[in-house]
């Protein structure tokens, strides 16, 4: 049988339910599922910086960018279902706004993978950077919790769920994982070696 989750309420409504707070119906710890998604996003940033930069590795890098750009989105859309189903974090509207973005995200990305459709860029890139305009905007509201914001007073915008490391938020992690996926779509429009002589 699996237990019920149980969400016992912050002293600040400005936090939302902190781990130290809450007991889960989960596998893994949600501090540690975000670290996890934190490693795996900062690492995938720097190897892609670097991979990218290298002329050597550039050409395989551009070729594996449309799936690499599934995957981001298919990991993130992942990520986000396991903090609110099985973590019992409850999304807030900027959030909803945000996975309004991801989502579909996943899906074209994952078909146009399917289909080697390297055209895909020019309908997903729009999506991506609106998903990236809106958790910037998410990631401000989150550091300036005193601005009036349209978020329900009982599920705030300002509320900061979980941080990786003890500074990553949920929608800076959805920012970065938009940012992989423009960057991977961009890259993925580059010219190859042979294609530049």
């Amino acid at each position: 049988t699996i237990a019920p989750r149980i969400r016992v309420p912050s002293p600040d409504p400005t936090r939302g339910c902190q781990y130290s707070e809450c007991t889960y119906n989960t596998v893994m710890d949600p501090a540690d599922a975000a670290n996890f998604f934190g490693i795996v996003l900062i690492g995938g940033a720097i190897a892609l910086t670097a991979m990218t930069a290298s002329r050597a590795t550039r050409p395989a890098i551009i070729d594996a960018a449309p799936k690499l750009a599934a995957l981001v989105a298919i990991g993130a859309t992942l990520g986000s279902l396991y903090f609110s189903e099985r973590a019992g974090f409850v999304p807030c509207e900027l959030c909803w706004y945000q996975r309004i973005a991801m989502y579909p995200l996943a899906v074209v990305l994952a078909i146009a993978t399917v289909r080697d459709d390297r055209t895909i860029s020019r309908y997903a890139l729009p999506l991506a950077a609106a998903g990236l305009g809106i958790a910037g905007y998410h990631i401000q509201v989150q550091l300036f919790p005193e601005q009036a914001s349209f978020c329900e007073a009982a599920n705030p915008c300002s509320g900061r769920w979980v941080e990786a490391f003890g500074w990553m938020t949920i929608p800076q992690m959805a920012a970065l994982s938009f940012a992989l996926v423009i960057a991977l779509l961009l890259i993925a429009r580059m010219p190859t070696t042979a294609e530049e002589s």
